[in-house]
């Protein structure tokens, strides 16, 4: 894997609360990312657990952002939202939804097993085309600011440890375990096909 770019893909429920600058801090490393969502619908925190904000894949940052100002400029600015979202509006036009994605990728990151697991569906329901193989890696992160950070930080670590490795295919249960000891965390893997 040394010689080429790792072609990685970041997915998350929603497509919102992994920090927006993750995609910019990766490709600074030479990692080509992407994220994607993989809920029906974009949720945003709203004015209480119970009312999240809700919209359509089709929606633009800038449209969320706009209909945050409007409904309550000082609960969205003091809870980060509308900060979330103009960094997002930079970066892209608008969320994507990664069971409408046709493009390949050599790895599959996910922070939660539900998404991690509704991912392996899709790409398991599809029809193999080349059979090339993709990776798909889940480590659980906390859906919070402070947590999110520190897992991208990690995921980027493993990242790198992986675009160094002579044979992915061969190194990488290797590496993940050496992670899950360094991090104390637990790593879900699979390999899927195109």
């Amino acid at each position: 894997m040394c010689s080429s770019a790792l072609w990685c893909l970041m997915s998350i429920q929603s497509n919102h609360l992994f920090p927006p600058s993750s995609p910019l801090s990766f490709s600074k490393r030479g990692f080509s990312v992407r994220s994607f969502g993989t809920g029906t619908h974009v949720k945003l925190p709203g004015p209480a657990p119970d009312k999240p904000n809700v919209y359509d894949f089709k929606t633009t940052y800038d449209q969320m952002y706009n209909d945050l100002l409007r409904k309550d400029k000082e609960l969205y600015t003091q809870n980060g939202i509308l900060h979330m979202l103009d960094r997002n509006k930079r970066i892209k036009p608008r969320p994507e939804r990664f069971q409408n994605c046709k493009d390949v990728f050599d790895l599959i990151l996910t922070c939660e097993e539900r998404v991690y697991d509704q991912v392996v569906e899709d790409l398991n329901s599809r029809e193999q085309e080349t059979c090339q193989p993709v990776h798909v890696i889940n480590v659980d992160i906390q859906d919070n600011h402070e947590e999110a950070t520190l897992g991208a930080f990690l995921i980027c670590e493993l990242c790198q440890c992986i675009q160094h490795t002579e044979d992915m295919e061969n190194e990488i249960d290797e590496l993940l375990q050496e992670f899950e000891e360094k991090s104390g965390r637990t790593f879900l893997h699979t390999v899927c096909f195109y």
